[in-house]
């Protein structure tokens, strides 16, 4: 039995990184991008949606029509990146931080679904986008004209 274990997971750890990192940027942009799609009608925010973060997104420190115009940018901007695999580490931070945000401020109790967004955005953040990205695209050709000045 422990033989068996032992070739699944030789098995499984082979699964290229730029797999996982494809869908830990696909999957969480997916939600954040239908989020940010309710708050908009056209180019403009909704009135529904400034009355939303006066109302029931309220936030301590930030007013609302700014928290507002921050999160529904951000909603619309960080998942087209993660897709892209453009910046990930950084929208990914992002990203983490307004799950934070919404965690510790508006939905408290929903910590299970945004633990799962955190997981993804940490790993990503940890592990990069993988070679599937514009990230890996931009840093390879950046590799190659560093080791040419070098040789």
């Amino acid at each position: 039995m422990l033989n068996l274990l032992n070739r699944a997971d030789t098995l499984l750890a082979r699964l290229p990184w730029d797999i996982a990192g494809l869908a830990l940027r696909l999957f969480p942009a997916w939600t954040f991008w239908a989020s940010g799609q309710t708050k908009i009608e056209g180019f403009s925010i909704k009135d529904s949606t400034f009355f939303l973060f006066e109302h029931e997104y309220a936030l301590p420190l930030i007013p609302s029509k700014l928290a507002a115009v921050m999160a529904t940018s951000a909603e619309l901007t960080l998942p087209i990146l993660l897709v892209l695999g453009l910046g990930t580490r950084l929208a990914a931070l992002a990203l983490l931080g307004m799950t934070t945000v919404i965690q510790v401020f508006v939905y408290p109790d929903a910590w299970p679904v945004h633990g799962i967004w955190a997981a993804c955005f940490l790993g990503l953040i940890s592990g990069g986008p993988g070679r599937l990205s514009l990230d890996a695209l931009l840093l390879r050709g950046r590799a190659e004209t560093e080791m040419a000045r070098h040789v």
